[in-house]
């Protein structure tokens, strides 16, 4: 009965999350663009998958990950052993990133505008290639990461040189990747750092500061989100640089071969370690991984989803029950609980994932489809030169990002589950519903003039370093307690319910503006999405401090 509860709560929440979202979008599809959904019962299946999915999801989460994280981030700091949690926090690092469904939505996504834009070959193959190699650069890029954050908490070295060593790394990375692959690189960041990958991670590192002598959970238990979200902005480039396929932009020379052949034997051996534990289940039901025909009904998807969703899972358990039974050698608190929740985990994400298809890529692309009509703009039968559009004539393209980009991040499980853990472990100063807003805000200012950007067609990359210039000029003066948070904050904004909307936001844009390209500007919101929140985040802090300082100084 309490677990009946419990499930109802969580999908009275998700119904409370995505409601933002809905409201967003009816009032924009009746009040302004006056124009009926098409599709409509489809979407509106769609939206039920992804409230379902959403709160068996988050239940599956508590039930499971959560503690089972939080139990083994205390198990390794009482054994002190550093090879261990090193070891530990690559094979998380890398498992969860893989099963993310943001970046599984964003590679496939990313594989099909590449094959549009003769990238890669138009064939299931070669975009099943490039979408599984993507993804599997960007996990190991976010392993590394944890494991750089681990050691960042162990060794107690400030967060802020390590970052701004990596945006400098970013900025070199950008002016020798391909344009093609420079807004993916940027998303990746982005996406990285969603459902599965914060709730585990969060708990990695507040568990380690906790248990470490001399550290403090605040300053140095948050930070491993920022470090999920910066590597593989430089990895994902670096594969498009020196990646072996037909996207590269390969370096001639002995050092542009010697890194080439070392991505190979590196994929090898991730193949060796990682594919068969997913292609051996795969194998097993006959989830074979190609798509289905169109004629295929709504349950024959979602079975095929959910067959699919158990090989990407697979890695995160192998990891999980491996290091607690084999290296910790201890039982798993709860078992029972433990394996409710991954089946939680597994049902939620095999309707999110499809709920996405359905209702929430297609809504994103109509509405920028619709918003930027020539017909909308002008009026019905107006004649329009595309020559003479200018970026000021897409004025509710802002609008609409604006409050998408503020609805979604509110809606964010993610983002609400790292304020709460932010207030417990500042004993309230941090409120819960000021680093929302705070977060939201940025994402919204973010997004719209992502929208700007894609409107005007200006390069990603000047928006993007200008923006790192900034954040290194606020961290100089920002207070010590609330720079890893920020950093933390860029990351868990472009999780479950953001990136569908953003992301298809962005393709639908770069593909109705005359003049832009779904390969080079499609992809970049996100990156933008990610970057505005630290900006916000380190702002509320210092208002927040100069008004407790008037305030005090009044007295």
């Amino acid at each position: 009965m309490h677990r009946f509860q419990a499930l109802l709560k969580a999908l009275h929440e998700s119904i409370r999350d995505l409601l933002p979202i809905i409201v967003v979008i009816a009032f924009f599809q009746i009040a302004i663009l006056q124009q009926p959904i098409p599709n409509f019962l489809e979407i509106l299946v769609g939206t039920v998958f992804v409230v379902v999915g959403l709160a068996l999801f988050v239940r599956g989460l508590d039930l499971g990950l959560f503690p089972i994280g939080e139990t083994m981030a205390h198990a390794f700091a009482s054994r002190g052993n550093l090879s261990l949690l090193l070891l530990f926090a690559f094979a998380l690092g890398f498992g969860t990133t893989v099963a993310e469904p943001a970046l599984i939505a964003v590679a496939k996504e990313a594989a099909e505008v590449a094959a549009a834009g003769g990238m890669i070959a138009d064939e299931h193959q070669a975009k099943d290639g490039y979408a599984t190699g993507l993804r599997y650069t960007v996990a190991l890029s976010v392993g590394l990461a944890i494991m750089i954050g681990v050691m960042r908490i162990v060794r107690g070295w400030p967060i802020q040189y390590l970052i701004i060593t990596g945006y400098i790394g970013v900025i070199v990375m950008t002016a020798f990747a391909p344009d093609e692959i420079i807004g993916i690189a940027y998303d990746s960041g982005g996406v990285t750092t969603s459902t599965i990958t914060v709730p585990l991670v969060t708990a990695l590192g507040v568990g380690l500061a906790s248990s470490i002598k001399g550290r403090n959970p605040m300053v140095d238990g948050f930070g491993l989100i920022a470090f999920a979200s910066l590597t593989p902005m430089i990895f994902v480039m670096g594969y498009g640089i020196f990646g072996v396929g037909d996207s590269a932009q390969q370096l001639d020379g002995p050092v542009g071969q010697f890194l080439r052949n070392q991505i190979e034997t590196l994929e090898s051996w991730l193949a060796v370690v990682f594919v068969p534990l997913g292609e051996a289940w795969r194998s097993l039901t006959g989830a074979s991984g190609a798509p289905l025909p169109e004629s295929a009904g709504v349950l024959e998807r979602l079975l095929h989803t959910m067959l699919s969703t158990v090989g990407d899972v697979v890695p995160i358990a192998a990891v999980l029950f491996g290091f607690q039974w084999l290296v910790l050698r201890r039982p798993i608190p709860h078992l029972s609980n433990v394996l409710l929740g991954f089946v939680y985990v597994l049902l939620g994400l095999a309707f999110f994932l499809d709920g996405l298809q359905l209702a929430l890529f297609p809504l994103g692309k109509l509405m920028a489809q619709q918003l930027t009509d020539p017909a909308f703009i002008f009026g019905a039968g107006a004649i329009v030169d595309e020559a003479h559009l200018h970026w000021s004539l897409y004025g509710w393209v802002y609008v609409f990002a604006f409050a998408i980009g503020f609805a979604t991040t509110i809606a964010e499980p993610s983002l609400l589950a790292v304020a709460i853990k932010a207030n417990q472990v500042s004993g309230g100063s941090i409120g819960v519903w000021g680093l929302r807003v705070a977060v939201a805000l940025g994402v919204a200012v973010g997004i719209s003039l992502g929208a700007f950007r894609i409107v005007s067609g200006t390069p990603l990359h000047w928006y993007i370093i200008a923006g790192y210039v900034v954040v290194v000029i606020q961290t100089l003066f920002a207070p010590k307690i609330i720079i890893a948070l920020a950093y933390d904050s860029g990351g868990v904004t472009t999780s479950t319910v953001t990136v569908p909307l953003v992301a298809a936001l962005g393709l639908g844009l770069a593909s109705t503006v005359p003049g832009r390209s779904a390969l080079l500007d499609g992809f970049g919101l996100i990156a933008f999405a990610s970057l505005f929140p630290i900006m916000s985040v380190i702002a509320y802090a210092q208002i927040s401090e100069f008004i407790s300082r008037r305030s005090s100084s009044k007295e």
